[in-house]
């Protein structure tokens, strides 16, 4: 039986009081998140021998997601990833953004956001209406966010949106996985299988060139399981340009946009599994090249987390879309709903 309860957990600097919701269900999972930014603060499963580890990073304060930079935990949007220079064109006219990353655009506003949340049975929803113009987006957007926990210890994420004009969305979750625990560790031990023969190249600056590239003979290919540490810092362009994984992997799908496994990972030492399931097209593999640099002084229980102390799966549309042409458009029509959904199950 999934149980939920809620509680306050302080309030922004703004002023805004935020609530704090548990999910737990029979086997001893058990999730949080609050209200500011949809964030998943702990995610807490059994291991092997039946101690329960909490396997994602964070905070332990509110105060840490208002001072944070490495969007830990985070809901973003209304556009994730990068938009090159902060600007696309969408029906013969230029959308100027927000420059939040130099002098382009990164993942947009919404993990600086309180939404209003409400648990609905099994599920705890977040709902906020993005104004027309926000950040320069068109269109007045209605977003729905909805996590369920399963007795499959499972933790399901689906995204719903629609707008009055037409707009460009791509929604996804930032969690950072260690699953060896909330002990500092690294992640480089972990084994790792991502579905994907193609990959989208990146710049200096992690934007796309527009070229799609194979996996096949780079340390880009995951299709056979490997420790994430094996080929981390092989002397390869796009490594070093990311000092690590920071890529757009392209997912082999069979084109029914169903849900498809497309990944899994596991921990030699807790013996935790992670297997994650989308209908996205593509997923963004970030190894926390930059965790050790984090605004905030402590994650959770103290710990200063080091680089590479944590790895994302962020299920995506490909970055800066509106600017290629060749890749799957991220226009959504006026009175078109956007709908999307990701699993991350745990064994």
């Amino acid at each position: 039986m999934i149980e939920i309860f809620s509680q306050p957990f302080g309030t922004t600097k703004k002023g805004e009081p935020v609530t704090q919701y548990i999910l737990t269900n029979s086997n001893g999972m058990c999730v949080k998140i609050i209200s500011y930014a949809c964030v998943v603060q702990n995610i807490l499963v059994p291991d092997q021998n039946g101690t329960i580890r909490d396997v994602v990073l964070g905070y332990d304060t509110l105060e840490g997601y208002e001072t944070g930079s490495s969007f830990f935990g985070a809901f973003v949007g209304r556009y994730a990833n990068r938009i090159k220079n902060a600007e696309f064109e969408l029906n013969g006219r230029t959308c100027h953004l927000s420059k939040n990353d130099g002098s382009n655009h990164l993942h947009g506003i919404y993990c600086y956001q309180v939404f209003d949340g409400q648990i609905d049975g099994n599920s705890v929803v977040f709902r906020k209406l993005s104004p027309a113009f926000e950040e320069g987006y068109p269109g007045n957007l209605s977003i729905e966010v909805r996590y369920t926990l399963t007795e499959k210890n499972a933790l399901e994420i689906e995204y719903k949106a629609t707008t009055d004009e037409d707009t460009v969305v791509n929604l996804t979750n930032h969690s950072y996985f260690n699953l060896n625990g909330n002990d500092g560790s690294t992640i480089l031990d972990h084994e790792l299988f991502i579905d994907a023969d193609h990959f989208t190249e990146t710049d200096r600056e992690t934007l796309p060139t527009g070229k799609i590239l194979s996996v096949s003979g780079t340390p880009m290919d995951f299709r056979a399981a490997k420790p994430i540490g094996r080929d981390i810092e092989t002397d390869y362009d796009q490594l070093k340009f990311c000092k690590g994984f920071d890529h757009n992997l392209i997912l082999n799908r069979s084109g029914s946009g169903g849900l498809t496994l497309f990944a899994k990972a596991k921990s030699p030492s807790s013996g935790i599994e992670l297997s994650c399931y989308t209908t996205q097209p593509a997923v963004q593999l970030y190894t926390g090249n930059y965790a050790d640099e984090d605004k905030a002084p402590f994650g959770k229980g103290g710990i200063r987390y080091p680089r590479y102390g944590g790895f994302c799966l962020e299920t995506q549309h490909y970055p800066c879309s509106p600017n290629y042409p060749d890749f799957p458009s991220t226009v959504l029509k006026k009175d078109e709903t956007y709908y999307q959904k990701t699993v991350y199950q745990f064994t």
